[in-house]
């Protein structure tokens, strides 16, 4: 009776990580093509290179294939919830500094940070299918830019969308990894473990 109890959790835990597996994918794609907008709009050469961001979670993890599902959800909720909070600082700036929210910049901002918000909200239902609701979130944002130049503040900008992509990519993988069967599962495997 306990593995028949079990099953719908599992189907709907599959059924997010794949959904979830298609809003990263989508995101990247998004991200990517934001990237190359955001290079034009600030001037920028495409292979700047940028230092690491405070405040910006870094992608690259040790000991990746030793973290728990619980490990992986929750590192990629407080990355995302960082990025709505750099995405909205940056839509910010960007509206400040044209004069003009309209903008095919602007309009790309305001694309990816609903589709940041709407990932961490799927990342937060996948930790209440895992018996634990997510963490609280912290009230304090992005730290000030008010010190930078505004060369400083596009190099940022570059900075926040290259590791958002890079996230992306990590967030498929860790949904892929979560969805995978547990040993004793009598579950199929779904399409979120085909290659």
């Amino acid at each position: 009776m306990a593995a028949a109890d079990g099953l719908p959790a599992t189907l709907r835990r599959r059924d997010l990580c794949s959904r979830g597996i298609r809003l990263a994918g989508k995101m990247r794609s998004d991200v990517v093509d934001l990237l190359d907008t955001y290079v034009e709009w600030q001037g920028l050469d495409p292979s700047a290179s940028v230092a690491a961001v405070e405040g910006v979670p870094v992608a690259a993890v040790e000991h990746w294939d030793e973290q728990t599902g619980t490990q992986r959800l929750l590192e990629n909720l407080a990355a995302y919830r960082a990025f709505r909070a750099l995405l909205t600082q940056m839509l910010e700036e960007q509206r400040e500094q044209l004069d003009e929210a309209d903008t095919a910049l602007g309009r790309a901002l305001a694309a990816v940070l609903l589709q940041v918000s709407a990932f961490a909200y799927h990342l937060e239902e996948l930790l209440r299918l895992e018996c634990r609701g997510p963490p609280s979130e912290e009230v304090a944002g992005p730290s000030p830019t008010a010190h930078l130049s505004l060369f400083e503040r596009k190099l940022r900008g570059l900075g926040v969308l290259r590791e958002l992509a890079q996230w992306a990519v990590r967030s498929a993988r860790d949904l892929r990894q979560l969805a995978k069967p547990s040993p004793g599962s009598s579950l199929p495997p779904g399409p979120a473990e085909s290659p």
